[in-house]
């Protein structure tokens, strides 16, 4: 893993001589952004976040995404927040793609270099700094945090990429496989990210057609994707997300791998009211 680079989104701005043809595309089943689109007209910014911007990829939305939110944040030297997440139930993943991030939490102190990973638990007291001398971008995933009684909520955690041994698929000699940070037999977690790697020319030989909601975003190489009837090209940079039950494989490009940072819900049963705290019936 030595070595390993990120792709990150700059901003910037298109000359007005470029064409408008682009990839982007949103759909019932599925919505790309490629990273084309990632320009500084289209940033965020949050309250009580110091020299940050953000890009939004996904936010709860009827019809789109339904279960997390996804954002790429940009913190310059010096900036942060002392009060970063405002929603006491939600859970967060980071995992830098650049530079170096510095984040507390219940007093401890953790740095966060390119590759490394976060989990921060609801209702947790967190902060985050860019001690370093450039920008720090990082993936920030959120999601409301599903209570069960008599399952904990897991605790705090910091890993690294670098130090997680992917788990190959079955029958692939290696070529797909998934670096996982979380235990999937853990019912405490309610959400998965993870990292999937092919090799160049892997597949994923069928439609996946199944519950869980994807965020997928490329870290490296390219590859050709399929999403419910169409066959699209994505590379590093890029965002796709899938609803529930849309179709999905690949074919990795090459020439060298084809990696992306993937986010599904897990482990809970399907809600059953139309609204929280409704009914589903008589």
């Amino acid at each position: 893993m030595a070595g390993r680079t990120y792709f990150a989104p700059r901003g910037g701005a298109p000359a007005q001589t470029q064409l408008l043809t682009d990839r982007a595309v949103f759909t019932e089943a599925y919505a790309i952004i490629p990273r084309g689109v990632m320009m500084d007209i289209v940033t965020s910014y949050l309250p009580f976040w110091d020299n940050t911007r953000l890009w939004v990829l996904s936010r709860p939305l009827s019809g789109f995404a339904e279960t997390f939110s996804q954002y790429i944040m940009e913190v310059a030297p010096g900036g942060g927040s002392d009060k970063p997440e405002p929603d006491a139930g939600a859970e967060g993943v980071l995992f830098v793609l650049e530079g170096q991030l510095s984040v507390v939490v219940d007093d401890q102190k953790h740095v966060m270099q390119p590759g490394g990973f976060a989990f921060i638990p609801p209702s947790s007291k967190w902060t985050v700094r860019n001690e370093g001398d450039r920008p720090v971008r990082f993936h920030w995933i959120r999601k409301a945090y599903e209570f069960v009684d008599g399952i904990g909520v897991p605790e705090a955690f910091f890993a690294d990429e670098a130090n997680i041994t992917p788990t190959a698929m079955p029958g692939t000699d290696g070529k797909w496989a998934t670096t996982r940070f979380v235990d999937p037999a853990d019912l405490r977690h309610d959400m998965h990210v993870t990292i999937v790697t092919f090799e160049p020319g892997a597949v994923i030989p069928f439609a996946e057609t199944h519950v869980m909601e994807h965020g997928l975003y490329v870290l490296e190489g390219k590859a050709v994707y399929r999403l419910n009837q169409d066959w699209v090209e994505v590379e590093a940079g890029d965002f796709m997300w899938l609803r529930a039950f849309c179709p999905q494989a690949c074919y990795a490009g090459g020439p060298g791998k084809f990696r992306y940072l993937l986010y599904k819900d897990v482990n809970r049963h399907m809600k059953l009211s139309l609204s929280a705290g409704g009914r589903s019936g008589r």
